[in-house]
């Protein structure tokens, strides 16, 4: 299990310079916008306007602060996310245009290059523990809310909101929040070669 602390994560201008998104991690390390194989990243929402276009990938979007998001999609589709609403995904290549509900979101991103690996983004809440297994590729863990415990192997790691965990299959992560309203994103990441 590695850790990411959020005080490691690197802050940087989205794609099309209309905002600015929090790094958590990016294969491989030190990849560009342009040529990553998978990307998980925060970014903060201040205004209405288009997404940036990533050519060949797919995008899975999660609200985590704020009232919501509409994306209005150039084909007629839309759909409101918010805190509620399950984890989205779609093609990051389809034109897409964000319209805030009632004021600034922060969202998480999790991309993935199409043909190369494939990608799963769940949220879990509550004090209950969980298990969660992963048989083959990635698995990261992102804590929004409240405090977790991580157990996996012999290992034992604590998360504060912001952190992450990144652990490599095949294995069983025991996850617990100190709080009822604890919440932890579930990202699986697997490589189709």
């Amino acid at each position: 299990m590695r850790l990411i602390r959020a005080s490691e994560c690197r802050a940087m201008p989205w794609k099309n310079g209309g905002g600015t998104t929090t790094e958590i991690a990016v294969h491989p390390p030190g990849a560009s916008l342009d040529a990553f194989d998978w990307r998980i990243s925060m970014a903060h929402v201040g205004g209405d306007g288009p997404f940036s276009s990533f050519p060949g990938i797919d995008r899975t979007l999660a609200v985590l602060r704020g009232d919501g998001i509409r994306l209005a999609f150039d084909d007629g589709e839309a759909i409101t996310l918010d805190r509620q609403t399950k984890p989205f995904a779609f093609a990051a290549d389809r034109a897409v245009a964000g319209q805030l509900v009632a004021g600034p979101i922060d969202d998480l991103n999790v991309m993935s290059r199409r043909g190369s690996w494939t990608h799963a983004m769940r949220r879990i809440t509550g004090a209950s523990p969980q298990a969660v297994r992963i048989d083959a590729g990635l698995l990261v863990l992102v804590a929004h809310a409240g405090g977790w415990t991580a157990r996996a192997a012999s290992r034992t790691e604590a998360l504060a909101p912001g952190d992450s965990a990144l652990l490599e299959g095949p294995g069983t992560v025991e996850l617990s929040a100190a709080e009822a309203d604890g919440e932890l994103f579930v990202i699986s990441l697997l490589p189709l070669a």
